[in-house]
């Protein structure tokens, strides 16, 4: 197999590049037999075209990585395969034994998908506890004998094939190349099979949620292959709940959260118990408001101006908080942002496996939001970077219709750190999509600048002055940096810009505005809050939660515990709106059905595997690995009373406690879009 006259391309370099075209036809061919003989759900090809380019892209990754293996040790000079036997021995078989692992992933992802109508994931490993009951009913329901002919065939072919193009490459002889042209062909290839193992040019590799931006879920099955399903899942195959704990768990939390009596009738008993059609709350005036929600980052309470921090950050917030509904006991209910936008979104603690979010689960990717029950409503979803970032994508394009979603590719400012444009240019952009809807909308504005490396942009400078303090003050105010703390101000610097901005928009008087931390920052409280803050590392998930709404709401500060899962519910309920409610949110200022005696907030912080709850002035906290309890005071700092500590409240604490922590789990796997739709009729 030669060349064209005036191309001198190296052996081991053609046969990679012959390899790669090989194994990336195969994988497409497989994807054609996925398409042609299962279920297409009414579409044709035409419609699924995007699913087969996007499948190429993650075809390629598996065909890259084997390509590069091929490259590294071909390189080598005692396993080159055009000198060296071992070598020749090596590359065959690699190729032969990566032909096989292609036509096995494939053929067990084949069975999945007709029995399950998912491609493969790493659930399928749960199996092997009971290897003998699922070896039978492989071998009672699939043709077992003929798939083993047509593995062993297909990986006879795929190896016989390859030895001859070996053998036709390796005839000729090898062209001779000056070692720097050599050296140059090499790391062109290297780089070529690096991008396709990326996936795209970019930030943030090529990831599973990419698929879902397809908008439906076959054409997300379609595109993916076995190889990025199941290793995308590997980590989270140990994730399950226990479903005789919930049961026993509902009875429990129904007076906090409403939950209807587990039956026995329907396929899914559980979800029909905590399932809740929510009518529109009754003595509302305002009707189809526009919302926007503002997921603030590190916006950690005892940093910001609300609760007295000397340095008086947040000014601006200060006097927001004033003018709206501002809840001073909100908690989110994990530490991080994934965590964070998780639960705003979906009503759900991420109560994942520790060293992970449920954004980056493909199992989860799949989940219900209130946002969709805002019928009539456009919906915006704005954020300064990319939604590639822990696999967000999935998530919003997934399970919110219609959703319009701009990232820093979809602006006109420049970016200006890793995160992407400035927040003061978010905000800008965003209100000015919003000035010119001309239909109710929902929109979610996240923020970034509020993190490593605390970006102040050069062009901010003279409106937003930057300012120094002593090492000393920083530390008693809870802050490690001027920059850190310049950082916190320069949110401050971005919201009174949103405002001023929004305020000369026609949109803004019938416009309820909604800001919630995604998390807080451990740290050091101090003197501003009582010990149980900081020893408890409570500082990590108190935000602020403000809705603000100057012209339709009246300004009143409330001091009820509550969480970042509330959100939503909420929303709903101010803009008159019936909805599904399958998760632990609850609607703050409903107290009919949600009265301030049922307050809590439910906390997981998967670093120290403890999860607590915050109930009626006390914390109770339970680490998972010792069950170690501990409970303190968040009001003061005396001591917890004998008769708490051994009495009705710890025990009921710790029942609430367990309870919404194995309730979460489910909810996290089974808060499905169509079990909201079926419960609904």
């Amino acid at each position: 197999m030669g060349t064209k006259a005036g191309i001198k391309i190296p052996k081991l370099i053609r046969l990679i590049f012959v390899v790669g075209i090989i194994f990336l036809l195969i994988m497409s061919l497989l994807r054609l037999g996925l398409f042609l003989f299962f279920s297409r759900q009414g579409h044709s090809f035409s419609d699924l075209l995007s699913s087969f380019v996007l499948g190429i892209r993650f075809d390629l990754r598996y065909a890259g990585i084997l390509c590069v293996l091929l490259l590294i040790t071909g390189s080598l000079p005692f396993l080159d395969p055009f000198r060296k036997p071992a070598g020749r021995k090596l590359t065959l078989f690699l190729i032969a034994l990566s032909g096989f692992l292609i036509l096995f992933f494939y053929s067990v992802d084949f069975a999945h998908y007709s029995y399950l109508s998912q491609r493969l994931n790493a659930s399928v490993l749960n199996y092997l506890a009971d290897a003998n009951i699922s070896a039978s009913m492989v071998w009672q329901t699939y043709p077992v004998l003929r798939i083993l002919l047509l593995l062993i065939l297909g990986t006879w072919l795929v190896a016989k094939g390859t030895k001859y193009l070996y053998k036709r490459i390796g005839g000729g002889e090898d062209p001779m190349l000056k070692t720097s042209v050599r050296a140059t062909w090499w790391v062109g290839t290297f780089l070529l099979l690096g991008l396709s193992i990326f996936g795209r040019i970019g930030q943030y590799p090529l990831r599973w949620s990419d698929a879902f931006s397809l908008g439906n879920d076959y054409k997300a099955s379609l595109s993916l292959n076995p190889f990025q399903s199941f290793f995308s899942s590997l980590k989270f195959r140990h994730i399950a709940y226990d479903e005789a704990r919930v049961k026993q768990a509902l009875p429990v939390l129904a007076p906090y959260f409403g939950f209807h009596e587990v039956a026995g009738a329907g396929t899914d008993p559980l979800a029909a118990a905590v399932a809740r059609d929510i009518p529109a709350r009754e003595g509302v005036t305002v009707r189809m408001p526009n919302v926007v929600v503002v997921i603030c980052e590190s916006f950690s309470g005892y940093k910001s101006s609300m609760w007295g921090n000397p340095l008086n950050t947040t000014p601006f917030f200060n006097s927001m908080c004033q003018q709206g509904v501002f809840f001073d006991h909100c908690f989110t209910p994990s530490y991080g942002t994934a965590r964070g936008v998780w639960a705003v979104i979906t009503g759900i603690p991420d109560v994942g496996v520790p060293t992970s979010t449920s954004s980056r689960n493909p199992a989860a990717v799949d989940q219900h939001t209130i946002i969709s029950d805002f019928q009539g409503y456009d919906k915006f979803y704005f954020l300064g970077g990319s939604t590639s970032w822990a696999n967000i994508r999935g998530l919003l394009t997934n399970n919110i219709e219609g959703l319009k979603v701009y990232e820093q590719e979809n602006f006109k400012s420049p970016k200006v750190d890793v995160w992407g444009i400035s927040d003061k240019n978010l905000f800008l952009e965003s209100n000015e999509i919003l000035s010119h809807q001309d239909k109710p909308f929902f929109a979610v504005i996240q923020t970034a600048d509020n993190h490593r490396p605390y970006t102040i942009p050069e062009e901010d400078k003279q409106a937003f002055h930057p300012v120094t303090v002593s090492q000393d003050s920083l530390q008693k105010c809870g802050f490690g940096s001027n920059d850190e703390m310049n950082a916190f101000r320069y949110t401050d610097f971005g919201y009174r810009t949103f405002i001023e901005a929004a305020s000369r928009e026609k949109y803004f008087d019938n416009t309820i505005f909604l800001f919630v931390g995604d998390h807080g920052i451990p740290g050091d409280a101090g003197k501003m809050f009582p010990k149980a803050w900081t020893d408890l590392f409570l500082t990590a998930e108190h935000v602020p939660l403000l809705i603000y709404a100057p012209k339709l709401i009246a300004p009143r500060r409330i001091t009820k515990t509550c969480s970042q899962v509330d959100v939503l519910p909420t929303l709903a309920g101010l803009c008159h709106i019936p909805y599904k409610n399958t998760t632990l949110g609850r609607d703050l200022l409903d107290s009919v059905r949600y009265s301030d005696d049922k307050e809590l907030a439910f906390i997981y912080n998967p670093d120290q595997e403890s999860i607590s709850v915050i109930r009626n002035g006390y914390v109770y906290r339970l680490l998972q690995k010792t069950g170690k309890e501990q409970m303190a005071s968040v009001l003061n700092n005396d001591p917890v009373p004998d008769s708490v500590m051994n009495g009705p409240v710890k025990k009921e604490l710790h029942q609430l406690t367990e309870g919404i922590f194995e309730t979460a789990k489910y909810m996290i796997l089974k808060n499905k879009k169509e079990n909201a739709i079926s419960s609904a009729r």
